[in-house]
């Protein structure tokens, strides 16, 4: 029984959250001061500067250096108030979108950041809709309130409106920009003042029992005060009580504001994150769902990283505890090719090292040095048959094929864009006669980071030649001649993913509109998805 208990303790401290917004509206910042207070890293800008690079293992790529943006989403572990704490980072780059989308299937919930100035934008809208197909709780931070920014209910009505969920603020703030003075959190009733000239750590939190109270008008002058009191009445009003059933089930979103860069709001924020956030959820599987609670581990591949480190040629699969709990060396199952492995170093991501774990449990992420094992979505038991639902690749937007510069290096150039498109940076189709190999994006960036990584980890240089596809669709169908004779049609147009199933890559809407009415009995698929429900 003690077994099981102390599983069921681990799971409870547990906490596995996404950081998503769109890019520069401080998602990096509010990371750091997260981290900060795990006493993960000790400074601020150790992120953005990579002072600290064992902490911020985020930004490690050349090409992300110069860019500025994070490409590489990586894990960051820490405790606080006897919680561990799993934040994974997202590229915030729209290029990156694919690799945020399969981050989020590894998080039980999300903390989505919003400029106070820009507000919602295009990508912090895709990246809702990620979040509602699989209901997925999400709060919000709006940042920079030391700024100058829009109103505040206009912006709660902008969320409500363009990500179509509803809110509640938790928090409310008292001016914006040059008149910014702080924050009063209306869920612990206290206040919390804003001082431009200070980046310590909080501490000015004063307890207010009630707004009423005349010590406020001396704290924040009367006019404010009494606008305070007439806002959070207002809000009262029009948002009522906090409903945490609602929040759960993703279709309530709870608003804090804030300023991270001035590490102000951030502590609010975590604590009342850590009070109602979900701990570690269950995930469906092909044959039923699994939860936390169950004795026996099971997990699944969500990312792979190519050589964190450039003196080994490794990769890391990272991995997402489902179920039970991981062990060091002991052997598990990987379904897809049904075979027995072992890890004697699973690593984990802990604050400010990373190091060697014995054990894990649900909502953990580990490391698993890979030879070349993984692929993305790849589940791991501890010997029952079932695979995890759910890591769909979407259709690529932007096809080219690529052009081996360098005959001498053709067996390199394979092996690296194999074991690139395993990572999941982009899609590999292979189109006859003659093995060509066309990649599929959703940005251009990617190209360029293929073609960088290509050269710098594999010695092989390539140009790419754009196609002009629309749209990759995987075919299904249950008469495999129907497939057939569609293949031998269509040569020029069909591909075969890594998995050797066809792909049909449209050249426009109309050509896939017309396939669709010339082969009924054909399923055109957007996604990958469908791999998995056969």
């Amino acid at each position: 029984m003690s077994n099981t208990m102390s599983t069921q303790k681990e799971i409870e401290k547990r906490r596995t959250f996404g950081i998503i917004s769109h890019p520069d509206a401080g998602k990096t910042t509010l990371t750091e001061k997260l981290l900060l207070f795990g006493g993960a890293i000790q400074s601020a800008g150790a992120v953005k500067n990579n002072k600290i690079k064992k902490a911020a293992t985020s930004d490690f790529m050349e090409i992300e250096k110069q860019r500025g943006i994070s490409v590489a989403t990586s894990v960051m572990a820490f405790n606080y108030l006897d919680k561990q704490i799993n934040i994974l980072d997202t590229p915030g780059h729209k290029d990156f979108a694919e690799d945020t989308y399969r981050t989020l299937t590894a998080v039980d919930s999300v903390i989505m950041v919003i400029d106070c100035a820009n507000g919602v934008e295009a990508q912090t809208e895709r990246l809702m809709e990620v979040c509602r197909m699989r209901d997925t709780p999400v709060i919000v931070f709006i940042n920079k309130m030391d700024r100058e920014g829009q109103d505040a209910f206009d912006l709660l009505d902008e969320i409500e409106e363009k990500l179509a969920i509803k809110v509640k603020p938790m928090s409310w703030p008292i001016g914006i920009g040059e008149t910014f003075k702080g924050v009063y959190n209306m869920h612990r009733k206290n206040l919390n003042l804003f001082d431009a000239n200070k980046t310590a750590i909080e501490r000015d939190i004063i307890k207010i029992d009630s707004l009423e109270n005349k010590d406020l008008n001396d704290i924040i002058g009367e006019e404010d005060a009494n606008l305070l009191r007439d806002e959070v009445e207002l809000i009262d009003g029009v948002y009522g009580e906090y409903d945490s059933e609602k929040y759960l089930s993703g279709k309530l979103a709870p608003i804090f504001f804030g300023s991270a860069l001035n590490n102000f709001g951030v502590q609010e924020l975590l604590e009342s994150f850590l009070e109602i956030s979900p701990t570690p959820k269950g995930r469906e599987t092909d044959l039923r769902k699994i939860e936390p609670e169950e004795n026996k581990f099971s997990g699944f591949v969500f990312k792979i990283h190519a050589n964190i480190d450039p003196k080994h040629r490794d990769r890391i699969a990272f991995l997402r505890i489902v179920s039970g709990k991981f062990e060091r060396n002991k052997f598990y199952k990987h379904i897809r090719l049904d075979k027995k492995l072992k890890f004697p170093n699973p690593t984990s991501f802990m604050a400010s090292t990373k190091e060697v774990v014995d054990e894990a449990y649900p909502g953990d992420v580990i490391g698993l040095y890979d030879s070349g094992n993984f692929k993305i979505g790849d589940t791991l038991t501890e010997g029952e048959n079932f695979r995890f639902k759910g890591i769909p690749s979407f259709s690529p937007e932007l096809f080219k094929e690529i052009q081996n510069d360098n005959p001498m290096k053709t067996k390199q150039l394979e092996k690296g864009v194999a074991q690139l498109t395993d990572e999941g940076v982009a899609q590999l189709f292979t189109m006859q006669p003659g093995n060509r190999k066309v990649i599929g994006t959703v940005g251009e960036l990617q190209f360029e980071v293929i073609q960088y990584r290509l050269e710098h980890e594999y010695g092989a240089s390539c140009s790419f030649t754009p196609k002009n596809f629309f749209k990759a669709c995987w075919m299904t169908c249950d008469d495999q001649s129907k497939i057939d004779d569609f293949i031998r049609r269509k040569v020029g147009n069909v591909g075969f993913d890594k998995d050797l199933n066809p792909v049909f890559l449209a050249p426009s809407t109309f050509l896939l509109a017309q396939a669709e009415s010339d082969y009924p009995e054909i399923v055109f698929h957007k996604n990958s998805e469908f791999k998995l429900d056969d």
